[in-house]
């Protein structure tokens, strides 16, 4: 019979808590404070159920700047129970599916650690970074052998937990060492390249989860195509929770057929008090819930089912378990709701014309776009036709990322100009009431309170504030974004020359849209728009951009605001980006990383677009890399229709000497054949 290894958990718990010397810790039942402790409760315990989260030991690092850093720390007992990694090295917490490994994180030190951190950045606001720390012990040739393992999950690293070390001891705690421990901590930044990899891993999950929902929807609860997003996203807000508001649990859906306290009034009333907490004006939240109403209280949906259960009660479940864990994330420039969006109208067989017109733009090319426009900290960006607030998501990311820099030594300055950027500097106005709702969702996510998304016509609106300390004031917009719907007059055109009208300052704007909207069937707001603004950049889009979702080809037209075109002067730059390194294809049921593939450097091509766009061709070419045959400077004409690449692609016929071998190539071929079947002639008399 094998013998059984004794735990010696309690032994090390006390080595730990000896080495604090006085310095304040807190043991399994106490609490550092509420909100640590409301997110310990509230996330999944380390078996997978709903009981609480106890680490053994906790603490608060101060360090010298103001920054409060929560340690995590789980101990065990055993030879073989500090840490369990992948092949990748990475802590092994998840699952190939993406599902938590609750039988590693329940057995090994780390993964413990690692998970109660997840908690705390998942379901508080105050805390961006916490420490894990895993320590295990077990009895070897007569010594107690330690083992103590750190790592570091922030926010800004989109939770990817960073190895610190592995230490003797846990004196590095102390509050003498915790200089020189939390400059080990600002050296784990993600590069960009890592933090990429991670942006596209989490879209991909997000994916797969909606995709999964909306086939449930589709298949076993019959919910109308039309009703999903408005489903879904009252959900998400029914659950969310805030400061004052308990998030909507399971439980609270008791399946009452009762007009005044069925499960649509209980979610209504959970959502209104959500929304009230984010101090939205109270016309604004009166406009969500009704289009909320139609779903949540007039569908059927909240009604008992013969088990007991309403439809709400089982779908709130579903997406409480399998999407609220990535939304009550910081996502850093994921559009969530766009892929919402997008994924709940998989079945809606639009009618031609329309179909563009509901088709949102993917994160790399509103990335792309605000690259072209040299978004900076100090940008006003605002966006005519904004959806689900993707391009100003992008714009705000590349905002923040420049504050970061400049204030690099003044985190005090730098959350001042936090505020600023989303509360001031971003503006979408979107007419389609159930888009309107999904950007404002999608702005509460990034924690602005959807300050300036206005619901309204864009071909109306007067281009000022209309909420907050500067309402009725000019909004002073530098930088435009836009994807217009292409039904509009000017195949969209329409709103560019309204929104390049309205902006009084210089600046840039970049406006993806029907490619031949540049040819001719834009006008005549294209040859207006030259007369207040400079054509800089025309790149011409992949046609699979949208596979799936709609059947265009597009372009990006790059404009200078406020300098008039000069047509003997101004040099415009034509790209053709059709080749863009993606492979792309729409099934239905795969994730992003089945849908969207990087074959051919895409990340260095869309790098490529905008150095030439900025720069221009560079001498001797040096900026050309893959575009060297797709790349042309030209000028155009005032008459707004000659801005497509194809009307400037430079072809060289002079014939070479390749071109007459291929030639007599084909014509030997081509008689030897004859010759064969005898069709020559040859022999004959």
């Amino acid at each position: 019979m094998a013998k059984t290894t004794k735990s010696i958990e309690e032994r090390i718990e006390d080595w730990c808590k000896k080495q604090f010397k006085g310095q304040k810790y807190y043991t399994k039942t106490e609490a550092i404070n509420s909100e640590i402790d409301i997110a310990l409760n509230k996330a999944p315990s380390k078996q997978g159920g709903s009981g609480k989260n106890y680490p053994d030991i906790k603490c608060l690092l101060f360090s010298e700047n103001g920054r409060k850093i929560p340690v995590m720390i789980e101990v065990k007992g055993k030879k073989g129970d500090l840490i369990k990694v992948n092949t990748k090295g990475e802590v092994d917490n998840t699952k190939k599916d993406s599902e938590p490994n609750y039988q590693n994180i329940a057995k090994y030190a780390v993964n413990g650690a690692v998970h109660y951190a997840n908690a705390i950045l998942n379901f508080t606001d105050s805390y961006k970074e916490v420490v894990a720390i895993g320590v295990n012990g077990y009895e070897e040739a007569g010594k107690t052998i330690h083992e103590v393992d750190v790592w570091y999950i922030s926010k800004d690293n989109l939770f990817v937990p960073k190895h610190v070390g592995s230490f003797e001891d846990i004196s590095f705690l102390l509050e003498r060492n915790m200089k020189d421990f939390v400059t080990k901590l600002d050296a784990l930044a993600l590069t960009p390249d890592e933090k990429e990899i991670r942006k596209l891993a989490l879209e991909d999950e997000i994916e797969r989860k909606l995709k999964a929902l909306n086939q449930s929807l589709h298949d076993v609860q019959e919910i109308l195509v039309e009703n999903r997003v408005q489903l879904v996203a009252g959900l998400i807000m029914a659950g969310l929770g805030t400061e004052g508001v308990q998030p909507l649990r399971v439980e609270d859906l008791k399946g009452i057929d009762d007009k005044e306290n069925n499960d649509g009034q209980v979610i209504m009333s959970k959502i209104r008090m959500y929304l009230n907490n984010k101090h939205l004006p109270e016309e604004k939240i009166d406009m969500i819930l009704g289009i909320l109403d139609v779903v949540f209280l007039n569908s059927g949906l909240e009604k008992p089912t013969p088990g007991g259960e309403s439809k709400l009660h089982t779908i709130y479940a579903d997406v409480k378990r399998d999407i609220l864990p990535y939304v009550t994330k910081e996502l850093h420039n994921i559009d969530f709701t766009g892929r919402l969006f997008n994924v709940m109208n998989e079945w809606v067989a639009a009618p031609d014309g329309g179909e563009n017109d509901v088709v949102l733009t993917p994160r790399y090319v509103t990335e792309l776009m605000a690259k072209l426009c040299e978004v900076n900290m100090n940008s006003y960006v605002w966006d005519f036709a904004t959806g689900s607030a993707g391009f100003l998501i992008s714009a705000m990311n590349l905002m923040i990322d420049d504050a970061k820099q400049k204030y690099a030594n003044s985190p005090i300055k730098f959350e001042e100009k936090v505020s600023k950027i989303k509360m001031e500097q971003l503006l979408g106005i979107e007419k389609l009431p159930n888009i309107y709702m999904l950007a404002v969702l999608n702005m509460i996510l990034m924690k602005d309170g959807s300050a300036n998304i206005i619901q309204k016509d864009s071909l109306t609106y007067k281009g000022n504030y209309e909420q907050g300390k500067k309402i009725n004031k000019p909004f002073p917009a530098n930088v435009f974004l836009l994807n217009p719907p292409y039904s509009a007059e000017g195949k969209g055109f329409v709103f560019v020359e309204k929104a390049l009208g309205m902006m009084t300052r210089g600046g840039r704007a970049a406006v993806l849209i029907q490619e031949n909207a540049g040819s001719g069937n834009g006008l005549p707001f294209t040859a207006n728009i030259l007369k207040n603004n400079t054509l800089r950049a025309s790149i011409k889009m992949s046609d699979k951009l949208f596979i799936g979702k709609a059947s265009v080809q597009t372009a990006i037209y790059v404009f200078e605001v406020n300098r008039p075109h000069d047509a003997e002067n101004d040099i415009v730059r034509f790209i053709d980006f059709k080749e863009d390194g993606y492979t792309r294809t729409s099934r239905k049921k795969s994730g992003q990383s089945v849908n969207l593939r990087d074959t051919d450097n895409a990340k260095e091509r869309y790098a490529e677009v905008a150095n030439l766009v900025r720069y221009g061709k560079g001498a001797n070419d040096k900026n050309l890399n893959y575009f060297k045959d797709c790349y042309n400077e030209d000028y155009i004409t005032l008459n707004g229709d000659d801005w497509t690449y194809g009307q400037h692609q430079k072809i060289d016929t002079t014939p070479t000497e390749e071109d007459f071998q291929n030639v007599v190539k084909e014509y030997l071929s081509w008689k030897v054949g004859q010759v064969l079947k005898g069709e020559s002639g040859l022999g004959k008399k």
